[in-house]
């Protein structure tokens, strides 16, 4: 069974348009690992310029193989240089009954 996951990635000074390369290329490369189901992400961007994705895990199994694949690991590795990964509920859209971003 899937598992659907929202995440929020903050720029770091300078890298929103390297983040959104990045963000391009995050779903094939876990698709040809084999750890995504085909349904499409959907990526948006908050009022302070964070990224938002919401995607679909095979599984919880394919989230634990994904801290041991090399390839995953190196992508994670060029997320760090270009963002910071930062929680849902602190974005301002958050507190709103419906939360409204900005398409990507």
């Amino acid at each position: 069974m899937g598992r659907i996951v929202i995440v929020g990635y903050k720029p770091k000074p300078g890298k929103n348009e390297a983040l959104k390369m990045l963000m391009r290329t995050h779903l094939p490369r876990l698709k040809a690992e084999g750890l995504v189901t085909d349904r499409e992400s959907i990526i948006m961007e908050a009022g302070d310029g964070t990224i938002v994705e919401v995607f679909e895990w095979q599984s919880q199994e394919a989230i634990n193989n994904a801290h041991k694949n090399p390839v995953v690991l190196q992508m994670w590795g060029e997320y760090a240089e270009v963002c910071d990964y930062v929680p849902i509920g602190s974005l301002a859209e958050a507190g709103n009954l419906f939360s409204g971003f900005e398409p990507v």
